[in-house]
């Protein structure tokens, strides 16, 4: 089973009155397993950034400015996430945003039932409590010390780790991912593989029984007992 874990960052709220996308990260997981295999990248939104969603990820116009147009690479971002189920945290957010960059460049939106939301699977665990990214992180005891301000990749690292402890903790499946080098473009899927066989060195069972030191010791112990209720008889 094949899922991405996935988060943006961009210039602001509403794609619709010209927000843009200015960074993705995915992090691939194979059985609930990271694989090490990632996607990363910044865009240059053809736009100012507002002081508002600077704040948030530091990112400006300036710095944003050297980087490719979300139109250069989304067909390797389209690679990448395959026809996998999409982690994200706040769904709806991230795909209006995807979803109208692929439409500024001529490719078909991702359905939204593709999209496993976060949010809405913590609400329905811990009912009235705390959903955000930071407070999940709190709960499940997972170090985020590294987050000073949002970051696409570092997020998704993050909610990567929240969303195995939201379906149940690290709990190794049967199956294990292949070993791959973390990577900023998709590159082929091998698939899972079955683990390999453990040798194991066998060792004879340490005795349970005491020692004759320790038999004495014990019944000179008992010797000091008065009227112990195993020397009393069933009637008493």
């Amino acid at each position: 089973m094949r899922e991405i874990v996935l988060d943006t960052e961009t210039t602001g709220l509403d794609p619709e009155t010209g927000d843009r996308v200015v960074e993705i990260g995915c992090l691939e997981l194979i059985n609930h397993v990271p694989t090490g295999r990632t996607l990363h990248h910044y865009f240059n939104p053809e736009r100012d950034m507002p002081e508002e969603a600077f704040r948030v990820h530091g990112l400006s116009a300036e710095f944003l400015s050297a980087y490719p147009k979300f139109e250069a690479l989304a067909d390797e971002i389209l690679e990448f996430l395959g026809d996998a189920t999409l982690v994200i945290h706040n769904a709806s957010f991230d795909m209006r945003f995807i979803n109208k960059e692929l439409q500024l460049v001529g490719r078909p939106p991702i359905p939204m039932a593709r999209a496993l939301d976060t949010v809405a699977l913590a609400r329905r665990k811990y009912p009235g409590a705390q959903v955000n990214l930071d407070a999940l992180c709190r709960r499940f005891e997972i170090d985020n010390s590294n987050r000073d301000l949002h970051g696409a990749l570092i997020d998704a690292d993050l909610l990567a780790s929240v969303y195995l402890e939201l379906i149940g903790g690290r709990q190794p499946d049967l199956m294990a991912p292949p070993a791959e080098a973390s990577t900023s473009a998709g590159g082929s899927d091998t698939g899972p593989r079955m683990i390999d066989r453990i040798e194991r060195t066998f060792r004879q069972p340490r005795p349970h029984g005491p020692s004759a030191e320790e038999a004495v010791a014990h019944a000179a112990f008992l010797d000091k007992l008065k009227n112990p209720i195993w020397t009393r008889d069933a009637g008493e």
